[in-house]
């Protein structure tokens, strides 16, 4: 959930290595968010306004559960996994932004983050053409994500809980994050949603389509 106060807008990988990561605790299911609206006054809250998010393209790779790669309004986001807190709450590290069409080197780098190989003829790609490249090939699937987001902050701890649509198929999902981790415990466990798994999107969507 690390855009949800932040601007979509392309980033260098090197500019993207300085960004201070959070950690996040992610859980999809059915009634989910009847159960975390009712508890979500336990501290100090505060709302944000609503919002359907345009919907995303998800990268799924059969080689690896570390990197998390989307596309939307033609901006591919890249965010691989660096570390677990004592927790187990995730940590994700930008790696870039990129802004379609790419360079033959950048979506190079892009398909090294899914750690799959694919025959790189062009000196430019649309995301149109990507899409379809990766609907070709035998260990990606690009999934269309839609979501509809209800953003607060508890005692000052990034939360959402949000409807997710992968495929037309809908779940719902609640999450914390922040680099405050004691703070985030607290504030999961006053959600009521602690015991469930920590799943992140890219876990979520590769159950829904069956990679998992």
């Amino acid at each position: 959930m690390s855009d949800v106060f932040g601007k979509n807008q392309a980033t260098s990988a090197a500019d993207a290595a300085k960004i201070v990561p959070r950690a996040e605790f992610r859980v999809f299911g059915k009634d989910i968010i009847e159960g975390v609206k009712a508890k979500m006054w336990n501290g100090k809250t505060v709302l944000f306004q609503a919002r359907k998010m345009p919907a995303e393209t998800y990268f799924l790779s059969a080689k690896t559960n570390e990197a998390n790669v989307k596309v939307r309004d033609g901006l591919l986001d890249i965010k691989t996994k660096v570390g677990e807190t004592p927790e187990g709450y995730e940590i994700f590290q930008p790696r870039g932004k990129f802004q379609f069409p790419v360079k033959r080197e950048d979506l190079a780098t892009i398909l090294s983050h899914l750690k799959v190989e694919m025959a790189l003829d062009a000196e430019t790609y649309t995301i149109d053409a990507f899409i379809a490249m990766a609907r070709q090939h035998p260990e990606l699937v690009p999934v269309t994500v839609e979501k509809m987001r209800y953003g607060f902050t508890v005692d000052g701890i990034i939360c959402e809980y949000a409807q997710v649509w992968f495929n037309g198929a809908m779940v719902e999902s609640a999450c914390a994050e922040s680099e405050n981790y004691a703070g985030m415990k607290a504030v999961v466990e006053g959600l009521g949603i602690a015991a469930l798994p920590n799943t992140n999107y890219l876990k979520a969507a590769k159950q829904v389509v069956g990679l998992l």
